[in-house]
């Protein structure tokens, strides 16, 4: 089946569920056995759950991987990745410009826990050689396009060096989502998505989906998911679902408005700089063209002239139809701002040293009109001229 029909056939089959066309809600916390080892196929919901496994069977066949963890949050999923994966004394390589809220896990409780943190700019491969030569490394960690600067990093170059060295490649790709981009099939181990965000759709739900290559990693993490019990509900893998069958549709028209978006907001006289892989100005266009399919995304971020909070907040308090929300990746546009947002938990230090500056603001590009869209962000950039 193509990656459309996927999103809305695979890994379901009515004829096991009374012939219902949309997997049930199994409202369950246990199932009923009949008799001592009885070996059935759901016992437990912190172990299993029907609507639980449809969902994690279905994002593992779009990123080709052979196994999905689906977790109450993505904070959660990134957890259990990190927490299956790395010990004390272990050295963890991840991408410079990282989305706050990893950054925060990894420096606030990795590390404290001694784990050897390494953030680099590995948009230079070469970094990663250097750190390599010198280091006995466990994982490297990649986030493509990054947040919120949409930054890319070539996923096939640093995974086959870093899997050369012996080390496990996991990779962000909320931003992408499968339709845009698969890292397992460019040699990455793992791949983790917040379901939150363009799986889900429609801002209705908190959730984590990690999927795995290696049947051995595969139980390992299911070993951990297991134990912790992080795992997300029912209701919630139901809305997931139902959201994937809708995916292709929805980011057709993301990637669509984003591309317009990111054009005209080059010709603002508001705007210093526009941030979107598909301009070709966009410092890494090329390796977008070679590595992302379909489009380059939904979001699209900006430096304001006035690089100031003031000038961000009177954006944002004179924009009418887009909404100012933490998030991203809904049906409905948002904007974010990174500094005060997504990357509070960054010191003023490494966020100026990233980019991430007071006049910067992310756009989640919704499936709204363009028009509508445009209309309003360029009446709220008018406020600063």
């Amino acid at each position: 089946m193509k990656f459309a029909t996927q999103t809305i056939h695979s890994s379901y089959q009515p004829e096991e569920h009374n012939r219902a066309l949309m997997p049930p809600i199994y409202q369950n916390s246990m199932f009923a056995l009949h008799e001592i080892g009885e070996n059935i196929p759901f016992r437990y919901a912190r172990v299993s759950n029907p609507t639980r496994q449809v969902l994690e069977d279905t994002v593992a066949e779009l990123e080709n991987g052979c196994a999905g963890f689906a977790y109450g949050s993505g904070m959660a999923g990134i957890d259990a990745v990190w927490r299956t994966f790395l010990r004390p004394g272990d050295t963890i390589v991840a991408v410079a410009d990282i989305y706050g809220g990893a950054y925060d896990l990894l420096t606030e409780v990795y590390a404290q826990w001694g784990v050897n943190v390494i953030f680099a700019d590995l948009t230079q491969p070469a970094n990663l050689d250097r750190i390599l030569a010198q280091t006995k490394v466990k994982m490297v960690w990649l986030e493509t396009p990054s947040n919120p600067l949409l930054r890319l990093v070539d996923i096939a170059e640093l995974a086959a060096k870093a899997k050369a060295a012996g080390a496990i490649v996991g990779i962000d790709n909320t931003f992408a989502t499968p339709y845009v981009q698969q890292p397992l099939n460019l040699g990455v181990d793992i791949v983790f998505h917040s379901a939150t965000k363009y799986l889900c759709g429609h801002s209705d739900v908190l959730m984590g989906i990690v999927v795995v290559k290696d049947p051995a990693y595969a139980k390992l993490l299911r070993a951990t998911s297991i134990n912790t019990g992080g795992v997300a509900g029912p209701m919630d893998c139901a809305l997931v679902l139902r959201g994937i069958k809708t995916l292709v549709v929805r980011m057709e028209r993301h990637l669509a408005n984003a591309a317009e978006l990111a054009k005209r907001l080059q010709q603002h006289p508001a705007v210093e700089k526009v941030f979107y892989p598909g301009l070709l100005e966009h410092e890494h266009h090329e390796l977008a063209c070679k590595q992302m399919q379909h489009g380059f995304g939904g979001v699209v971020s900006i430096y304001l002239r006035h690089n100031s909070r003031e000038a961000a907040n009177s954006v944002i308090r004179n924009l009418r139809l887009i909404r100012m929300a933490a998030s991203l990746g809904g049906v409905e546009s948002l904007i974010n701002h990174s500094a005060s947002q997504s990357h509070s938990g960054m010191s003023t230090e490494v966020k100026e040293s990233l980019g991430i500056r007071e006049g910067l603001l992310r756009i989640s590009t919704g499936i709204e009109d363009i028009e509508d869209i445009w209309n309003d962000i360029n009446h709220a950039l008018n406020t600063l001229i």
